[in-house]
C-alpha cells in the first residue's frame, strides 16, 4: 500500500511560531497560562500543561500570571484587560490574524458595514469582530447568509484566515450585486490556499484519505470535508490509535494531510500504523 502525505501538512508558520513562543516562555517563567487552549490540538496543549502552561478560559481568572495570547488572538476588550492589570503578556497571536484584525478596525472606522467571513463562535472570529467599533458588522459562513444580510452603501469584507477561497469570493461576488461600494482585503492565510489545494488534489488521487487534527479545529474539519466531496473514503482522525485496519481492505493508494494545529509527531505516528498494515 503506498502511503503519499501531503507537502504541507502539519504546523504553518503561525502555530509553529506560538508553540515556540510558548515552550520558551515556560523555560523562562514557570508561571504562565495560556488564555484558551494555545492551538486546537489536544494532545499539544496536554504537553503544554506538563511544562506548566496551564490553561484559563475566563481572564478574570488570571492574577498574577503572565499570559500567552494564542495564535487564534483574543478580544480588544480582553487585550485592553490584561494591559489595565500590568499582567505580563507574551503575544502569540498568528501575524495573519493580526492583519484580519486590523483591516476589519479600519473599515469601521471609515464607515463601511464590515462582513467577515467566518464561523461566528471561533475565537478567531470573535477577536476580528471585537476591532470593529461604531459601525454594523456581520458574520457569515455562506452565501446565502450573505444575501439575507441589511446593508448600507459602503461594504468591507475580511476572511477568518482559515476560510476556503471558493466561499470568500463566492461571498464577495453576492456582496457585490448588493452594494454601491464595496472594499475586500482578502485576509485568508497564504498556507491555508495551499494546503487546501493539495488536500483537493490528493483526495482525487488516493482510495482512502486519512486527515489528520483536532476535532475542534476549524480548518482541519474544513480539510475533511474538501477531502470527503471528492474522497468518499475520507476519515477524521486525531491520533493513529483510532485508526481501523478495515479501512484499507483492497487500497493501493491511502493519501494523508493534516491541519495547521497538528504537531509532526502526531502525523509520524499515523504513518508509521499505515506502514506496519499489510494488505
Amino acid at each position: 500500500m503506498e502511503i503519499v502525505l501531503a507537502k504541507s501538512a502539519g504546523f504553518c508558520f503561525g502555530v509553529k511560531r506560538a508553540v515556540n513562543m510558548a515552550f520558551q516562555a515556560a523555560e523562562e517563567d514557570g508561571n504562565i497560562c495560556s488564555l484558551g487552549p494555545l492551538i486546537h490540538s489536544p494532545q499539544l496543549v496536554e504537553r503544554l500543561e506538563a511544562e506548566g502552561i496551564s490553561v484559563v478560559n475566563d481572564i478574570h481568572a488570571v492574577t498574577d500570571e503572565s499570559v500567552i495570547v494564542r495564535s487564534h488572538g483574543i478580544t480588544r476588550q480582553e487585550e485592553e484587560y490584561l494591559h489595565e492589570h500590568r499582567l505580563k503578556v507574551v503575544d502569540a497571536t498568528c501575524p495573519f490574524v493580526k492583519k484580519a484584525q486590523k483591516y476589519a478596525g479600519m473599515l469601521g472606522e471609515q464607515g463601511y458595514s464590515v462582513v467577515i467571513v467566518g464561523e461566528k463562535e471561533h475565537p478567531e472570529v470573535q477577536g476580528i469582530v471585537s476591532y470593529v467599533q461604531n459601525a454594523p458588522v456581520h458574520v457569515v459562513a455562506d452565501v446565502e447568509s450573505a444575501a439575507r444580510l441589511p446593508l448600507g452603501k459602503k461594504v468591507g469584507l475580511v476572511a477568518q484566515t482559515t476560510q476556503a477561497y471558493e466561499n470568500f469570493s463566492s461571498i464577495a461576488l453576492k456582496l457585490l450585486e448588493r452594494s454601491k461600494e464595496l472594499r475586500i482585503f482578502n485576509t485568508i492565510c497564504d498556507a491555508t490556499s495551499v494546503r487546501q489545494n493539495e488536500a483537493h488534489e490528493l483526495a482525487a488521487a488516493v482510495d482512502v484519505m486519512l486527515v489528520i487534527g483536532g476535532y475542534n479545529s476549524a480548518n482541519t474539519n474544513r480539510l475533511a470535508r474538501i477531502c470527503r466531496e471528492i474522497q468518499p473514503h475520507t476519515h477524521h482522525i486525531e491520533t493513529a490509535e483510532e485508526i481501523s485496519d478495515s479501512w484499507f481492505n483492497n487500497v493501493a493508494r491511502v493519501g494523508i494531510t493534516a491541519g495547521a494545529s497538528t504537531p509532526e509527531w502526531i502525523i509520524r505516528e499515523v504513518v508509521g500504523k499505515l506502514e506496519k498494515i499489510e494488505k
